[in-house]
């Protein structure tokens, strides 16, 4: 379980701390302990979802939603998106995030669905460690977070990482999430490709996403792709396969560009960010 603390104050964001912890027993009993050692105090705290708890949909907006409220809004979405999601939606836990209309595109919404099943236990187990919940976020908009903090102004920007589950490619614009893919190829397994194959896999994943957000919204000039944090060695033979296949920049994305580790030197070491990564970008969250 890995805990950050970050603090805005106008210039880079500060890393105050940031430390990953075993877990003892459930995620309760991790909160209680870290609270006894005065790793919590009044902060509020934001928390993630992980991969498969939770449904991310993008659907457009109905013609009158101007007129509606925003509570009226999410329930009408809830009922359009019933039969895309595997579970009740009456139980289910349901926001929107609204997507910033560029050209011709007709308005779109981000819809977010988590069971009851999924939300009350994490709720609980908060209250009962006397951790104060601000939020139940996930990933994809944690990564958001940190893309923000890459982009050149008035450019799109493309940020691609990868842990265990899988890679994330996200498309930003303006600080606003227009996109995201999941790839199915592991950190793990990109530290061992199989005669280049996994790279190909990777690169065609990256390319169709490319071209249809292009499609879909090309007044955005997406600028540059960025890499997360890859602590394999092979982290620079595969940007630079990126880079010889793709027509758009590709680099890496060093955090310590973007964020003050200046109280925390050891998120210096690529491995380090690696681990943090999505902590980093949920406690970003304004």
């Amino acid at each position: 379980m890995t805990v950050a603390e970050v603090a805005r104050d106008g210039g880079k964001p500060v890393v105050r701390a940031c430390e990953g912890y075993a877990r003892e027993g459930g995620i309760g009993e991790s909160l209680k302990r870290l609270r006894r050692a005065r790793r919590f105090g009044r902060q509020r705290c934001v928390t993630l979802l992980a991969e498969g708890q939770y449904q991310l949909l993008q659907v457009e907006l109905p013609t009158n939603a101007a007129s509606m409220t925003r509570d009226e809004l999410r329930e009408a979405l809830r009922w359009r998106v019933k039969e895309m999601v595997d579970f009740p939606v009456e139980r289910a836990g349901i926001d929107l995030l609204e997507i910033p209309p560029v050209g011709n595109r007709p308005p779109q919404v981000w819809v977010v669905l988590a069971s009851h099943d999924v939300l009350q236990p994490i709720i609980w187990e908060f209250q009962e460690a006397k951790v104060t919940l601000a939020a139940i976020d996930i990933p994809e908009l944690a990564q958001r977070n940190l893309a923000a903090l890459f982009e050149e102004a008035n450019r799109g920007l493309a940020l691609l990482s990868f842990d265990r589950q899988g890679g994330r490619l996200v498309i930003t614009y303006q600080g606003e999430l227009y996109m995201t893919r999941h790839i199915d190829v592991g950190s793990a397994e990109l530290a061992d490709p199989r005669d280049g194959a996994l790279y190909e896999r990777v690169l065609l994943d990256i390319q169709r996403s490319l071209d249809s957000f292009d499609r879909n919204y090309g007044a955005i000039n997406v600028a540059r792709l960025l890499i997360g944090p890859m602590p394999q060695t092979e982290a620079g033979a595969f940007i630079e396969y990126l880079g010889g296949n793709l027509s758009l920049p590709v680099a890496s994305a060093h955090l310590a560009e973007v964020m003050d580790f200046t109280q925390t030197p050891h998120l210096d070491d690529p491995a380090a960010q690696a681990d943090a990564w999505l902590a980093l970008g949920a406690a970003l969250r304004e």
